[in-house]
């Protein structure tokens, strides 16, 4: 990433490239221009010539079809305008596109209509006959005009409402905050160098670059956690092999691994920080709880168990400045507090509830300025925030705040919560909704406050996939897609920046930015890593991002009209799990560790319940 970043910044040219796509404008209007020049007047009105003559016969409508320009030729809305700022809402090119389907089809109508005036008839009975015939026609051509028109007209309300939804709740984009040349020369002569390498990472020049750089392959399932070490020289992987895998990933290679002792899905694996990369905390779908201690000998001597969920457990929070806490949450609602130096790890710290109702959690972060407070989210609409200072459950559930989009507060759709991360310094929260959009919240905004900004056109539906915020102060947010692409929007304002095609598999979950470099590590349904750099030449052209949001777009909508969608995502994923797992999984116990055991510390000592059961345990359902 360090000869991605030389690269990149000297073919900057001094400064953060517009976006492409300028002098682009009006390609759609002169095509329309062109096209009505190049019609024929005969078209239009009944040839004048007898029907058995070929040379003047009106055209047949396949070959009128092949000739006429498409509305993807007729002009390029994918690109960037030459000031930077993406559009989904062009105005004028919709209007033009729109006129130019109604006069098509004007048109279309009266070449029929001199199709049938110019229809021969014979004389006597056959004649009439033939006449009355040619009148049933008529009417079965007038019908069938007139539902093409009117579906026509439908298709063209559903693509203007689609764009005007996409193109609501965007800003205007800030011009480029880092320069290359300058920069580098600014460096050369040691002036602001220790602030370089952070605007090189938050320049949206370099995000426009990003690329595939490299796959790390090793797994034999879903790679379902990604996660660096303090440094960023280390990677640790996670798997449903049950495997976790630590990375020398700039040399594209595994340098440990090793069985987790986990039962199911493995669901997150962390490096606790300040532990010399040591310790190694880990959570599956069997609810337990792990600690890898791992060797200088790149050796993995023992993994033991520190806690139990009875639900599946899929995120840890840790704390950024200490080595042995951190916290944990999962299906059963329970955030467990656990703390290495105690003898009993596990302490139960909430059980989160709306009303009396308990609420299954996907997902925990703890506030790096505050590490008190955390937040969580999961089987309803809420963002809950606490205090561990002072959790009383029987004051508002022990609750310290709550934020919610206000459209989604009395919604009847079952909306879930399948991620949130806190900001770079803890002043913001970004929540991702299963097939909805990702909300930037404020979080030292009152309970109840409104979201701040909404990313939209990424689809999240078929996993529980993540979210990230990307840069050193947290410039972009970044996300997966069902779609398998991968989605950079520019924060304050909320507009795509980068689009890449991120997993074969179809589905993208788990994003996790490098530390310190201009680059990030990505996985999905793929059983590989993939590792992403700035070394492209030229910026993005965001080529079939239009037409790819609008298909997320319809896609949900037409799904939400479904009721019991959630069995039909079951079913999906179960059905994946047989066509992803035809090869028995190899039990690979005593490879890796020389000590696993299941020697249990935790406060609550029972078994998954629901361990190998129930409907909301498949497959790759990640982080």
């Amino acid at each position: 990433m360090a000869d991605a970043l030389e690269k990149s910044g000297v073919s900057n040219g001094g400064a953060d490239d517009p976006e492409p796509g300028e002098g682009q404008e009006g390609k759609g209007d002169a095509s329309s221009v062109k096209e009505e020049k190049a019609r024929p007047e005969s078209d239009l009105s009944p040839a004048p010539e007898a029907p058995d003559s070929t040379e003047d016969r009106p055209m047949p409508d396949a070959e009128r079809e092949q000739e006429r320009p498409t509305a993807e030729e007729e002009e390029d809305t994918d690109s960037m305008d030459g000031s930077g700022l993406y559009s989904l809402t062009e105005e004028g090119e919709r209007e033009s596109e729109g006129s130019g389907r109604r006069e098509r089809a004007k048109d279309e109508g009266s070449r029929r209509a001199g199709r049938k005036r110019n229809r021969p008839s014979g004389g006597g009975t056959s004649g009439h006959s033939s006449s009355s015939d040619d009148d049933d026609d008529d009417d079965d051509d007038d019908n069938d005009d007139d539902e093409k028109e009117e579906e026509l007209e439908d298709e063209e309300e559903d693509e203007q409402a689609v764009e005007a939804w996409l193109g609501t709740e965007l800003c205007e984009m800030s011009g480029p905050r880092w320069r290359a040349v300058p920069s580098l020369r600014a460096r050369e002569i040691g002036r602001d160098s220790s602030q370089f390498v952070r605007r090189v990472c938050g320049s949206r020049g370099l995000v426009q670059r990003l690329e595939l750089q490299g796959r790390l392959e090793r797994h034999s399932g879903c790679v379902n956690t990604l996660h660096f070490n303090p440094s960023g020289t280390r990677l640790a992987s996670g798997s449903d092999d049950l495997r976790v895998v630590i990375w020398d990933w700039a040399r594209r290679r595994a340098e440990l691994e090793f069985d987790s002792g986990h039962k199911s899905n493995v669901f997150q694996a962390k490096f606790l920080p300040h532990s010399g990369d040591s310790t190694l905390a880990m959570c599956a779908r069997d609810g337990q709880i792990r600690i890898a201690e791992l060797s200088a000998t790149q050796r993995c001597k023992n993994t033991k168990r520190v806690a139990q969920h009875k639900g599946a457990a899929h995120k840890l929070a840790l704390e950024p400045d200490s080595p042995c806490s951190f916290l944990s949450a999962g299906e059963d609602a329970v955030v467990f507090g656990i703390d290495l130096r105690l003898d009993r790890p596990a302490n139960k710290l909430v059980v989160v509830k709306e009303g009396d109702k308990k609420v299954g959690l996907y997902t925990i972060f703890v506030n790096p300025a505050n590490t008190h407070h955390f937040a969580v989210g999961g089987r309803d609409q809420y963002i809950r925030i606490y205090d561990q200072r002072k959790i009383n459950e029987n004051d508002n559930n022990g609750v310290l705040k709550k934020f919610c989009p206000s459209h989604l507060v009395s919604s009847e759709s079952k909306t879930n919560i399948t991620c949130l991360v806190y900001s770079h310094d803890g002043s913001e929260l970004l929540a991702s909704y299963n097939d909805e959009d990702i909300y930037l919240f404020d979080s030292s905004h009152s309970d109840g406050a409104d979201y701040r900004r909404r990313y939209k056109g990424h689809r999240n539906n078929a996993t529980v996939k993540g979210v990230n915020f990307y840069g050193p102060c947290s410039e972009f947010v970044v996300s997966g897609s069902d779609c398998g692409h991968i989605y950079l929007w520019d924060k304050h304002s909320a507009r795509v920046v980068q689009f890449m095609e991120g997993d074969r598999g179809g589905v993208v979950n788990c994003l996790e930015p490098h530390p310190h470099l201009p680059g990030l590590a990505t996985s999905g349904l793929d059983h590989d890593v993939k590792l992403w750099a700035p070394t492209a030449e030229d910026p993005t052209s965001l080529k079939g991002l239009k037409e790819v949001m609008k298909k997320n777009k319809r896609e949900r909508d037409e799904d939400s009209v479904r009721h019991g969608d959630q069995y039909d995502t079951q079913l999906l994923w179960f059905l994946m799990r047989h066509m992803r797992n035809r090869r028995p999984l190899r039990t690979r116990r005593g490879e890796g560790g020389e000590g696993d055991t299941d020697e249990s510390w935790e406060s609550s000592p029972e078994s998954s319940d629901e361990e190998d059961g129930g409907p909301d345990h498949v497959q790759c359902m990640s982080s």
